[in-house]
């Protein structure tokens, strides 16, 4: 755009590649995942950033923390667009994410990363039915080979130590 100096046009390419990804990806599984983006890939990624404030009044999730969350948040989906545009960096693969959110707790922190282990826990079905007599239909979630953060030493502690109990799987 003339006239706009070079930082500004950087922060907006910003904020509509962010506004983007949330629509694309986050409004279809905020029933499933509340608080938490997901692209699809070959080999999915795991991601946790304090992308909200801790909360004072029992919800989990306050207001955007942009310097510390929500810019490491666009910082590992950038990431991803390079190495996916990439055909030379990883041939025939793609990465995929599923980034949680925080919130600032340590405690959120844990139990959002239980969804990391959903897709290695296997559940009997066989005695579930829907209302016309058909068995459910589930989607299980996809496995993580890896997860990047968390942002506090407190939280990555808490959410390797879940995760090695998983590691044989992983």
């Amino acid at each position: 755009l003339p006239g706009k100096p070079h930082y500004e046009l950087s922060s907006i390419w910003r904020l509509l590649w962010l506004m983007r990804t949330v629509v694309d990806v986050a409004l279809p599984q905020e029933t499933y995942a509340p608080h938490s983006i997901r692209t699809e890939g070959h080999l999915t990624l795991g991601g946790l950033f304090p992308v909200h404030t801790r909360s004072i009044d029992g919800t989990p999730c306050r207001d955007l923390k942009k310097e510390n969350g929500v810019q490491r948040l666009e910082a590992m989906m950038y990431a991803l667009d390079q190495i996916n545009q990439d055909d030379q960096l990883l041939p025939n693969i793609t990465l995929g994410a599923r980034v949680l959110d925080t919130c600032s707790r340590d405690t959120y922190a844990l139990e959002q990363s239980l969804t990391f282990v959903q897709a290695l826990i296997t559940k009997d079905t066989s005695d579930v039915r829907c209302t016309n007599g058909e068995p459910p239909v589930f989607v299980k979630p996809e496995k993580v080979v890896g997860v990047i953060g968390a942002s506090a030493s407190s939280v990555s502690i808490m959410v390797a130590n879940i995760l090695r109990l998983f590691q044989a799987s992983l």
